[in-house]
């Protein structure tokens, strides 16, 4: 029985990453990919799987350690021909194909605060340093809970949300809001108290931010997909069993690129007084899970055809929905699109999902009467919600933008244009 070490994978850029989570213990027996330890950076939260199964021998991590790609986790004694060595890391910027990962964009919690740089006498790494910058918390003001002192991701977290909710003071001006109510729901009745998933609390922490600190517009507006789901419809039924299925959704990106190239404001993001204009059109989809929501990231769509998005599309949902998305997978992303037209709906507001400068929201498309002119005819029309940072686009490119959109998406030659 051989006695295998298993070591943190390929993490891509992460450095320095917090263990939050021991899964196993020692004499554990242990299955192939089963998930030994949980990381958790400022942009993700992953599961180191196992390449092999057997019986744990040593667990060197704990809660609260800090490890980097290659830093050994355990010791297992591998069973037969099931066990296998483990793997060599692999190059940085590589996916690691077993990762559980919760997507961030590369931004933090809106609270609201604010106040001057970090203090530079506070053991702090540099990404709690950007963190609490980007926050508006000075570091100065902080009791570390890490080794010596240092303050840790989750110091600054919790000190956000104390200010939030009116336990502790602001660090600076920022927002004259009362406490947020506490209530003894129990006192009115029957109730169940149920733990946010991990991704909830990040993406919740993001989402609030970006509601916050962004000013948003949402511009709605409607495509007739009459001819679009029509050609849709005959796509699927060529391409018969074993082909990928094709979406509305490969339809919408091709659209959008096709939008963003002819408003480039759009693929942009701010970056302090400048904007900074993308060369390259990487877009992502808002995809339901059992956990909560994630956006996978689709690159290059510009040089794909829409049977390859659709596949594509196909893969990265799967995966999102099995927690198998890598943190590379969900990174780069210039646009983002939200697609609820399975659910329902005529319109809502997206959250735009910075540091992108827009979003679309797509609600079910109903078939309605349009006048064409001289009669009433039945076309089926698609809801679009367009919302952007009013800060980079006035309210006349906003609407020229789902103009133009809609136009697209009316007549799908104009892809060819």
């Amino acid at each position: 029985m051989a006695l295998l070490e298993i070591r943190v994978p390929a993490i891509g850029d992460f450095k320095d990453v917090g263990v939050v989570d021991v899964l196993v213990k020692p004499g554990d027996p242990i299955a192939l990919e089963q998930s030994l330890i949980t990381l958790e950076s400022d942009k993700a939260t992953m599961d180191v799987p196992s390449p092999a199964a057997g019986t744990v021998r040593e667990v060197k991590v704990k809660v609260g350690d800090r490890v980097k790609e290659g830093s050994l986790v355990i010791t297992l004694e591998g069973e037969g021909a099931a066990a296998k060595p483990a793997e060599a890391p692999k190059p940085a910027g590589a996916p690691a194909p077993s990762m559980v990962a919760t997507p961030t964009p590369d931004i933090a919690l809106a609270s609201g605060l604010a106040g001057k740089p970090a203090g530079e006498s506070t053991h702090a790494s540099p990404a709690v340093r950007r963190f609490a910058r980007e926050l508006g918390v000075e570091l100065t003001g902080l009791t570390g809970t890490g080794p010596h002192g240092r303050v840790l991701h989750e110091d600054v977290q919790k000190f956000v949300k104390a200010a939030l909710t009116g336990g502790a003071p602001r660090s600076g001006g920022g927002h004259d809001l009362l406490p947020w109510p506490k209530v003894d729901f129990a006192s009115f009745g029957p109730v169940e108290v149920k733990p946010l998933s991990r991704i909830r609390k990040l993406a919740g922490a993001n989402l609030a931010r970006n509601w916050a600190m962004i000013p948003h517009v949402t511009q709605v507006d409607e495509a007739d997909i009459t001819d679009l789901e029509t050609f849709r419809v005959q796509l699927n039924k060529e391409q018969g069993e074993g082909g990928a299925k094709v979406t509305l959704l490969a339809f919408l990106m091709k659209a959008c690129v096709a939008a963003l190239r002819q408003f480039p404001d759009f693929n942009a993001s701010l970056d302090g007084e400048t904007l900074v204009l993308k060369g390259y059109l990487h877009l992502g989809f808002a995809a339901d899970t059992p956990n909560g929501l994630v956006v996978p990231v689709v690159r290059e769509v510009d040089k794909k055809g829409v049977l390859d998005l659709a596949r594509e599309v196909g893969e990265l949902a799967a995966r999102a929905r099995s927690g198998k998305l890598s943190p590379a997978e969900m990174q780069g992303g210039c646009f983002t699109i939200s697609s609820l037209g399975g659910i329902g709906g005529t319109a809502f507001t997206p959250i735009i999902n910075a540091p992108e400068v827009a979003i679309l929201g797509v609600s079910r498309a109903a078939m309605r009467p349009q006048w064409n002119g001289s009669e009433f005819r039945p076309r089926l029309m698609l809801p679009l919600s367009l919302s952007y940072d009013h800060r980079v686009i006035d309210g006349a490119a906003g609407a020229r933008f789902t103009a133009f959109l809609a136009t697209v998406l009316g007549d799908v030659r104009r892809l060819l244009l």
